[in-house]
């Protein structure tokens, strides 16, 4: 305990160890970092497009279309379009200003990502974004 020099129990404290307190807080800090990473990596990885003009949406109706695999709609399988229009039909009741944002492996066909803007649209659901990775600068600019 830092007090002044004369070992009064009710004197004035004169300093502070700040330490312990900087530990913490750098503790705190690693973890948050460790977590804000773990949460931000999608749950398939995919190889997505670069964009030189991205923009960040909000993400209400997550539509992942891996390479290989079913496609998943909000981290959950989707095993036909009957059931891909039923969860995006009731996604669309809980919330009229629904977005649906498509992240789409760079090796998925055209024609599969036309299919899922088809079955979004005929489940009502008009704002669509596309998932993309910021295009890198080459090196040297």
């Amino acid at each position: 305990m830092a007090s002044t020099g004369n070992n009064d129990n009710g004197g004035i404290i004169a300093g502070i160890n700040v330490t312990p307190l900087v530990d913490v807080m750098l503790v705190l800090l690693v973890i948050f970092v460790v977590t804000a990473k773990i949460i931000v990596t999608p749950a398939v990885p995919l190889d997505l497009p670069h964009a030189a003009h991205g923009e960040e949406v909000q993400v209400v109706l997550s539509v992942i279309l891996p390479e290989r695999g079913p496609t998943l709609v909000n981290g959950a399988p989707i095993p036909d379009d009957a059931t891909f229009t039923e969860k995006a039909k009731a996604a669309l009741g809980g919330s009229p200003d629904l977005r649906a944002v498509i992240q789409a492996d760079g090796a998925v066909p055209h024609r599969k990502v036309l299919h899922v803007l088809d079955l979004l649209k005929g489940a009502g659901i008009s704002r669509v974004a596309f998932g993309a990775l910021p295009d890198q600068p080459a090196p040297g600019r």
